[in-house]
């Protein structure tokens, strides 16, 4: 499936998910909106809509979420289900949702954080398809084993919890599993789009380029800070789910710090302690991120964004961004 030297609208993306372009617009905790989900999947990329971020940031029912968004646009989107078995509250919600995104017709399904074939399951009866988040190879071979059909590979310049290594280096190791490969992280303009599909990526996935948007209901002093930011500016934090995150580098993280302190970093490495210090974490940074990223104030700049950000120059709209981008690949350049 995925092979070098090919950039072009129609691969085998686009037939799985019956979208125009290769391009999709990644679920994002807080910052994923129904707004900016429909217009990405309007201009023919696929908005991928994030279910805690439409309940609990955005106070929005699930399904009448779905039935907005697809009364701007009829055109396909997805779903990010994070598989993670946390809790069976949890769980139950998220095959309750689920559920709800294949009644109202969502085909494509985008897992992290877990073993993907529960989902799988779920979906495949209905024609639905599912890409599993990974960022080496041994994630890879579970998301494969549990019956994912394409894989999203993170990168080391990827917004939230970014991998290790780069785009050229993940390509290399999961290129082998011949499935589809969707290039995530460090894609902020064009070119860089361009070059990823040329390396033989078979889509995109973009987030902090999404952020910076119209649409996007994030605050705008958030979307100024993705515009003035470069790379180095973007750092990884421990201290927001106990796993690296990549976030800008503000004046409040410098004074926070990055790294949990000595009785946190210890439960983390406790066999035990991790499950529940990163589940402390976790519930703790949901509430911060939620308040910070709408805070016109900016009280506390705690933003996450990634390296991409050196390829944003400005806030635009979500449907002038795919346009561009579209032609961008059509030209090769």
């Amino acid at each position: 499936m995925a092979s070098a030297k090919r950039a072009s609208l129609e691969t085998p993306f686009t037939q799985h998910t019956k979208v125009e372009i290769p391009l999709i617009c990644g679920p994002m905790y807080p910052c994923s909106n129904l707004e900016l989900v429909a217009a990405v999947s309007k201009a023919g990329g696929v908005g991928i809509v994030q279910p805690v971020s439409i309940t609990f940031v955005h106070k929005q029912d699930f399904r009448q979420s779905l039935r907005d968004i697809k009364a701007i646009t009829d055109n396909p989107i997805g779903m990010n289900a994070l598989i993670e078995k946390s809790s069976k509250r949890y769980h139950e919600k998220m095959v309750a949702w689920v559920d709800i995104a294949l009644e109202e017709g969502v085909r494509f399904f985008i897992t992290s954080l877990g073993n993907p074939k529960w989902v799988v399951d779920a979906v495949t009866p209905h024609g639905g398809i599912v890409y599993h988040d990974v960022t080496e190879a041994k994630w890879a071979q579970k998301g494969i084993d549990g019956g994912a059909q394409g894989l999203i590979a993170v990168n080391g310049n990827a917004g939230g919890h970014a991998g290790a290594k780069t785009k050229e280096q993940l390509f290399d190791e999961l290129k082998g599993f011949d499935v589809p490969l969707v290039c995530a992280g460090g894609i902020g303009d064009e070119t860089q789009y361009v070059e990823a599909m040329n390396l033989g990526y078979d889509a995109c996935q973009l987030g902090t380029r999404f952020i910076a948007t119209n649409e996007c209901t994030s605050s705008l002093v958030y979307k100024e800070a993705i515009v003035k930011a470069d790379a180095d500016d973007i750092v990884l934090s421990e201290k927001i789910t106990g796993i690296p995150v990549s976030i800008i580098n503000t004046g409040y993280i410098k004074e926070q710090g990055t790294k949990p302190g000595a009785i946190a970093s210890w439960l983390l490495k406790h066999p035990k302690g991790k499950h529940w210090m990163r589940m402390f974490y976790t519930v703790r940074a949901a509430f911060q991120l939620r308040k910070s990223s709408y805070d016109e104030d900016a009280k506390k700049e705690f933003w996450q964004a990634g390296k991409s950000v050196a390829g944003v120059h400005k806030i635009e709209s979500a449907g002038d961004i795919v346009a561009r981008f579209k032609n961008a690949l059509l030209t090769g350049k």
